[in-house]
């Protein structure tokens, strides 16, 4: 009997934290570099998709000014981005992506920080869903861009 091929996954791949010498993520806020948007008042915090989603929706909350730990936050950048998160976490729930939600802030590199600029992950949980960071995988931007739509959609209806 010959048994099937083990079908392995690729690794997460480790992305620059910076593009040109700029930080990815002031990159993204300043529309220089390419992202699957949720959230942009042109003010405050900014929601995008992560390029490599943990779980469908995982969604990252950055402020809008540079800032490498949540040291650096003023207290309403702090609250700004929490309650963004909170809108998100909403958002994955009525868009039918999550029944509950974790938030996870990377604050350094022993906690696994890897791009220098503070950031919020909001991941989407299903019932019986594993969480693991380390196994999240590239996804195609057709996909995150249809993701985001359908999270766009939801967060407006979250935040009214």
């Amino acid at each position: 009997m010959r048994l099937p091929p083990i079908r392995r996954t690729p690794k997460r791949q480790v992305l620059p934290a910076e593009v040109g010498g700029e930080c990815v993520f002031c990159a993204i806020v300043a529309g220089r570099a390419e992202s699957s948007p949720l959230h942009d008042d042109g003010a405050g915090p900014v929601a995008f998709l992560d390029l490599q989603p943990a779980v469908e929706g995982h969604t990252l909350v950055v402020p809008r000014r540079h800032v490498v730990d949540l040291a650096g936050l003023t207290p309403e950048e702090g609250a700004a981005m929490w309650e963004l998160g909170r809108h998100v976490a909403a958002a994955v729930r009525t868009a039918g992506l999550a029944d509950g939600v974790n938030l996870f802030l990377a604050d350094g590199a022993t906690a696994g920080q890897e791009v220098w600029h503070v950031h919020l992950h909001v991941l989407p949980r299903t019932p019986g869903s594993v969480l693991r960071l380390d196994a999240a995988r590239p996804a195609e931007r057709s996909a995150l861009d249809v993701t985001a739509a359908r999270l766009r959609d939801a967060l407006g209806h979250a935040r009214s």
